[in-house]
């Protein structure tokens, strides 16, 4: 299990025209690479995160709990395959295009419990919750199904809580430690999918 990218972004409109409600909204969901396997910058990890990095609504991404995000590379071949399907031209993203910050290898979310930590390089985190995708991922990704194919393929990533701050590059290695283990992240994945199909709240 390794780290292969970290990402950050900064605050920007965020053009959503698919969706009748909005027509420009903010958002740091687009975020761009800054330390890789190529080019492995040393970046620091503060309480809130990447340094530099932004977020538009702090009621959904950001703060302590929801610090820092992560994704699983290899959920990357299901987003370029639907994407290039559903919008008839060639996609391939860039690690962090999912608005994560850590891109990682090794771990998925059938893995994941809340409360595991996870020791990466010499930081060391907490797991917290999934990642709830809403109109802002439709827009970033330019397809109107992308929340929903989120959510009902289970590729959602997780948030960690920064327990110990520092210095990390691409490439550290990534350490679980077990916690209570009640709920994985795939649990609680299923459980939005039931509550969302159950009221059809889907943007």
């Amino acid at each position: 299990m390794r780290l292969l990218s970290i990402s950050s972004g900064k605050v920007t409109p965020l053009f959503g025209n698919h969706h009748p409600d909005y027509k420009s909204v903010p958002s740091a969901i687009r975020k761009v690479s800054i330390s890789n396997l190529q080019n492995p910058m040393a970046v620091q990890i503060n309480n809130l995160g990447v340094k530099g990095d932004e977020q538009a609504d702090l009621n959904v991404h950001g703060g302590l709990e929801k610090a820092v995000y992560v994704y699983p590379a290899e959920h990357y071949a299901f987003w370029n395959e639907l994407l290039t399907r559903e919008t008839k031209k060639p996609i391939t993203l860039q690690h962090g295009a999912l608005g994560e910050n850590f891109t990682i290898e090794g771990l998925l979310e059938t893995e994941v419990f809340v409360g595991d930590k996870l020791e990466i390089g010499e930081l060391q985190f907490a797991v917290t919750k999934l990642r709830e995708p809403c109109f802002k991922f439709n827009a970033a990704l330019g397809y109107k199904g992308a929340a929903k194919a989120m959510v009902q393929s289970g590729y959602s990533g997780w948030y960690l809580r920064v327990l110990k701050t520092g210095i990390v590059s691409a490439g550290a290695k990534i350490q679980l430690i077990p916690g209570p283990r009640h709920t994985s992240i795939a649990q609680q994945n299923q459980n939005l999918l039931a509550k969302r199909n159950q009221k059809d709240l889907w943007d």
